[in-house]
């Protein structure tokens, strides 16, 4: 089955840290390009970052600086590193691969409290 699962999210304060996790299957994300976006409430859903088969990242300039896109080839994931994490960064946080999106998995919150 092809799908991905978002895992990492939380509560925490600002200027804290977490680490998010996008485990793959059916397909090898060094293969893809990968992204990872966020929705905050009412807002459209935005990218983040994403990282391309040879390892080039691109961040959007919210984040730059803060957060790290990265690769786990052993456990077919996508990794997002997310550092001094402000109270605007609260939203559900999603991955997917381009071209070829996938349906929408359910995401993981992130909530940064002031």
């Amino acid at each position: 089955q092809v799908q991905l699962v978002e895992s990492g999210g939380g509560l925490v304060q600002a200027g804290g840290s977490l680490r998010l996790s996008c485990a793959a299957s059916g397909f090898i994300v060094t293969m893809n390009v990968m992204v990872w976006y966020r929705q905050a409430p009412g807002k459209q859903r935005e990218f983040i970052a994403q990282l391309i088969p040879n390892g080039v990242p691109h961040y959007a300039d919210s984040v730059k600086g803060r957060f790290t896109i990265s690769r786990d080839n052993a456990k077919n994931t996508v990794d997002l590193q997310m550092n001094s994490l402000k109270p605007e960064d609260t939203a559900v946080y999603y991955c997917n691969r381009v071209p070829n999106p996938l349906s929408w998995g359910p995401g993981t919150q992130v909530t940064v409290s002031s």
